[in-house]
């Protein structure tokens, strides 16, 4: 199974820094924020990753190459222009061979734990088509996302957000002219009023990395848990 990580956008709340850097190459407890991602997509198994990039899209494979480094495989999905979530998606369709994959943003820092995603990702079809994990509103989103009722994911009564994190069938985004830009909110709605989506209630630690502020903030936390980089660096070591 594949794992696509979302790193396309243009990072606008976290200029001037992504005037430079693509945002998900930012530091933060002594490494990029993308790793931390990769890290824990490799614990759980995913080391088949799609990355789409846009901004600065040549900093990705300069600073991460085929991913050798790091004990997964790569390959980039490159769009000339951003195609936002569900259009990137979309572009990418033909590295997933047709096969249900797990979607993670690039600006999410979490400690999730990917291994029950990709088991519910392997029961997804194009009836049911996508499985989301959603979280505890934070002070920056109070109003939240989607309700979660018996198991699936409701449009009213927004009481959690939605973590960036999933797991999605290719039948989702297949009806999205290939280039056009999309947003996964959008082509989620039938399906969640319709009763076909389901999901998950993360109460773990998740961080939307989306401000500099945020970024300083989680880049203390981790820099404050002793150990917690020099294990980091020492778990990203390929096994031979």
């Amino acid at each position: 199974m594949k794992a696509m990580i979302l790193a396309a956008g243009r990072g606008e709340r976290m200029r001037p820094l992504t005037d430079t850097t693509p945002k998900p190459l930012l530091m933060v407890g002594g490494k990029q924020l993308i790793l931390w991602t990769i890290f824990r997509l490799r614990q759980a198994g995913l080391v088949d990753l799609i990355i789409n990039t846009s901004h600065l899209a040549e900093q990705f494979e300069r600073t991460l190459g085929d991913g050798s480094n790091y004990g997964v495989r790569i390959q980039y999905s490159f769009e000339r222009v951003a195609l936002e979530t569900a259009g990137g998606i979309a572009w990418a369709l033909p590295l997933l061979n047709d096969q249900p994959f797990v979607v993670v943003n690039s600006d999410v820092y979490s400690d999730y734990d990917f291994t029950g995603l990709k088991q519910r990702a392997q029961n997804l079809s194009a009836a049911c088509p996508a499985h989301l994990v959603l979280v505890n509103n934070p002070d920056h989103h109070s109003q939240g996302d989607f309700a979660l009722r018996d198991g699936l994911v409701a449009m009213d009564g927004a009481l959690f957000t939605f973590s960036g994190i999933g797991a999605y069938h290719t039948a989702l985004f297949a009806s999205i002219p290939r280039g056009n830009k999309a947003r996964l909110a959008a082509q989620l709605a039938q399906p969640i009023v319709d009763g076909r989506v389901s999901g998950e209630h993360f109460q773990g630690e998740w961080n939307d990395v989306g401000t500099p502020q945020r970024l300083a903030e989680l880049d203390a936390r981790l820099r404050a848990r002793e150990g917690v980089v020099d294990a980091f660096a020492s778990a990203i070591i390929p096994t031979p």
